[in-house]
């Protein structure tokens, strides 16, 4: 049977039942029709399939799978060619085990070095986003399994994700936070789209038929299904009516039978509901079709994990040329993660790695003249000391944001300890996100391993070797203080509205439209070799297209690779611009001693801006200056161009320090008022403290908390951290309870 005579058999119950989850995992099914369960697991660097598969999120043990470098490591290779390497390896795992969609890859926007899971997104600029998403989507789909591009839209803090309103100006939207998205669907058609929690201007996600709808299908041509984030359902009939397909986690007896009866009553239109089933049949007769019986070599496996890591670690310093290490030298190595290294984050991307190997263990395996030690004294009289230090679980995960941009002050403590006893000092960071450095001056070389996946260990001392020449570059900046952050005033505060009142200046954006000096700027990577960029010529091949080349030449003493950066430039705009954006690149591998030619493509979105009021993007007819980078601050060569557009370019009147409100309809910021009745929208922190509410739904809370309260892993300390900031209606159906009781509760409390 093919998807439309499924659905002429469906029943109206039927058709309800297949909008919710069956359980935790698994998309309802009808047997009788022959419509089989879609199972989907967490993602995005590695399959975390639980074992038992129907239970509630981090019950039981995931099953073993290759842990790939997050995003905050794989971005940083500016190579889609290794990140399409990663799918394609992720999806054989999944089928392996029969898993159907992989809930990845996360893509977005880092507005703030502090957001908790900036460790599982890609990056601050949405086309070096887009490009890594969609390299990820491909290798993983064109195995057929499925991917869910997440978390859609505008979730870029932990704090209070599941209530609060992202107010954002609808050209930031469109150029910032959306594009990534749009980017990646027109390229790669992901098969499912992930909602966010939030609400954005004043709705929820998962109620937007403006986001998942007019925004997401007509315009974008997305052609798959919509799937919540797991308890981010707030009204089901409003969702379907905005194109939300699939709520998660199931069951969800009142939502099919409020679905039901909103038919029945002419409250929602059974086409409506037919457009969402269809979507539904064809991804899971699709999913059907693809599976298949398959192992993989998990050795294999792990030396792509390996090659993934080396090619996107990033040296960030190195002075006197101290790396690569020298096998007639002496070293001392410390440091908490030198022989545990911290390669993951913390929550529901958590894999259960087949193994993991440690740098210290990996440096002696290459003969090198390593001793460990807890004691620093013990490195003096080395050549030099490598110092392994970074973020813990305990500071950044899933579930929290950072409170600061510290390191934990032990492992700080721990270089300017080693610098008092040996003048070089190496040292060695994991973490997911930037950081500050106050010995950055006084040490000799850094190494920014980020988050390196399983192969940490091994990828790391081919780096320190010189076995593999670094050639990560940030995809991130990293700013001189926590004050100097874009939204310094306007991240993770208590309070529900977050403004994001810098607009379009996220992240270098920001940093170079005021001139602020920074820690490293985004676009940066020392290479153990040097290049040199020259004959820079820029050909009109289209309207408003563009072939930019520039030769390369391999100048130092080592093969290496260099990431070629464009950067777009219109010196004498007539409207509030970012003073340049990253508009194309290309990572190219070069022998020492050679030179080659590098083309990139710039398209008339290259060009592009949004207009509110023309509703569309548009260009601004003028001169452009177009820079061949090795970084955001590093431009090389430039060329100036003429760009056909607008004359005449219409934006909302604003510049940075102006009343933000002037950038929304009728100066008014579409924000929400606190509730002070309690709602199912009302969080347990709202519960705990009204006295009443909070003695008669403890039961309720209990249940939520018990399994994960007496644990300290990852799992569970992301659970417990996002408890009081979790609706009424998420606990109940991450408890199995009744949203309908839990609300008949809530209103017997109101009466009162």
């Amino acid at each position: 049977m093919n998807e439309f005579d499924i659905l002429k058999e469906l029943s109206l119950e039927e058709k309800a039942m297949l909008t919710v989850g069956k359980d935790f995992w698994h998309f309802e099914s009808i047997d009788r029709l022959g419509l089989d369960s879609v199972l989907v697991t967490d993602g995005p660097h590695g399959v975390r399939k639980q074992k038992e598969i129907g239970k509630e999120m981090g019950s039981s043990e995931s099953v073993k799978a290759t842990c790939f470098p997050p995003a905050c490591l794989s971005a940083s290779s500016w190579n889609p060619e290794l990140i399409e390497e990663e799918g394609n390896a992720i999806a054989q795992e999944a089928l392996s085990e029969s898993v159907d969609v992989i809930l990845g890859p996360g893509a977005n926007i880092k507005r703030s070095p502090l957001c908790g899971r900036n460790f599982e997104y890609f990056s601050e600029d949405p086309l070096l986003a887009s490009s890594a998403a969609s390299a990820l989507i491909n290798g993983i789909q064109k195995n057929g399994v499925g991917t869910s591009l997440k978390h859609f839209a505008l979730n870029n803090q932990e704090k209070m994700r599941f209530v609060s309103n992202s107010v954002v100006d609808l050209r930031a939207m469109n150029e910032i936070y959306l594009k990534q998205f749009e980017l990646a669907v027109k390229n790669s058609q992901p098969s499912t789209i992930m909602c966010s929690y939030n609400m954005i201007n004043g709705e929820y996600s998962s109620d937007n038929k403006w986001l998942l709808n007019d925004k997401l299908r007509d315009e974008w041509g997305f052609k798959g299904l919509v799937v919540t984030d797991w308890g981010a359902m707030n009204d089901r009939v409003k969702g379907i009516k905005a194109g939300l397909d699939v709520e998660m986690p199931g069951p969800n007896k009142d939502n099919v039978l409020k679905v039901i009866r909103a038919v029945q009553s002419g409250a929602l239109k059974e086409e409506d509901l037919d457009k969402v089933c269809l979507r539904i049949i064809r991804l899971a007769l699709n999913a059907k079709k693809n599976r298949k019986n398959t192992t993989y070599d998990i050795k294999e496996h792990h030396e792509i994990a390996r090659k993934i890591a080396v090619g996107s670690m990033v040296l960030l310093k190195n002075a006197d040329s101290l790396l690569p290490l020298d096998k007639n030298k002496t070293y001392s190595v410390i440091g908490p993660f030198a022989k545990k290294p911290r390669y993951q984050g913390s929550g529901s991307s958590q894999i259960n790695s087949h193994y993991v190997d440690s740098p210290y263990d990996e440096l002696l395996k290459k003969g090198y003249s390593v001793t460990y030690s807890e004691n620093v004294d013990d490195a003096r009289g080395k050549d030099a000391v490598i110092v392994f230090i970074g973020l813990t679980e305990e500071i950044e995960g899933e579930g929290f944001d950072r409170k600061d941009l510290n390191l934990p002050e032990s492992h700080n403590r721990l270089v300017e300890e080693a610098l008092k006893v040996n003048e070089n000092v190496v040292v060695v960071i994991y973490a997911g996100s930037a950081f500050l450095m106050p010995w950055k001056d006084k040490v000799k070389s850094i190494l920014l391993a980020y988050l390196p996946g399983e192969a940490a260990g091994e990828a790391t001392a081919d780096i320190l070797a010189g076995d593999v020449n670094p050639s990560g570059k940030l995809a991130e900046t990293f700013p001189l203080s926590l004050e100097d952050t874009p939204c310094y005033l306007n991240f993770a505060t208590d309070r529900k509205n977050v403004l994001y009142e810098e607009s379009i200046l996220v992240g270098y954006r920001y940093y170079d439209y005021f001139n602020k000096d920074v820690l490293f700027p985004f676009g940066t990577g020392l290479s153990y070799t040097k290049f040199e960029y020259s004959e820079m010529h820029v050909n009109e091949i289209g309207e408003n297209q563009f072939k930019v080349c520039v030769k390369v030449k391999n100048i130092g003493s080592a093969d290496g690779a260099e990431v070629v950066q464009i950067y777009v430039e219109m010196p004498e705009s007539k409207i509030f611009r970012a003073k340049r954006e990253l508009r194309g690149f290309k990572k190219v591998f070069i022998k020492k001693g050679e030179e080659v030619e590098v083309e990139i493509i710039l398209t008339p979105d290259s060009f592009s801006y949004y207009s509110v009021p023309l509703k569309r993007f548009d260009i601004e007819d003028g001169n452009y200056r177009i820079y061949a980078s090795s970084s955001s601050r590093d431009h090389r060569l430039y060329s100036d161009v003429h760009v056909k557009g607008n004359k005449d370019p219409q934006v909302m009147p604003w510049h940075p320090g102006d009343d933000f409100s002037l950038l929304f309809e009728n100066n008014s910021l579409p924000i929400i008022e606190e509730d002070e009745k309690l709602s199912m929208n009302s969080t347990l922190r709202d519960v705990l403290e009204d006295e009443g509410a909070k003695e008669i739904f403890k039961p309720l809370i209990d249940k939520y908390t018990a399994p994960f309260k007496d644990r300290n892993d990852g799992m569970s300390r992301m659970m417990m951290a996002m408890a009081l900031d979790m609706p009424l209606r998420a606990v109940a159906i991450m408890v199995g309870e009744s949203q309908a009781e839990v609300e008949k509760t809530i209103n017997a409390l109101t009466i009162k």
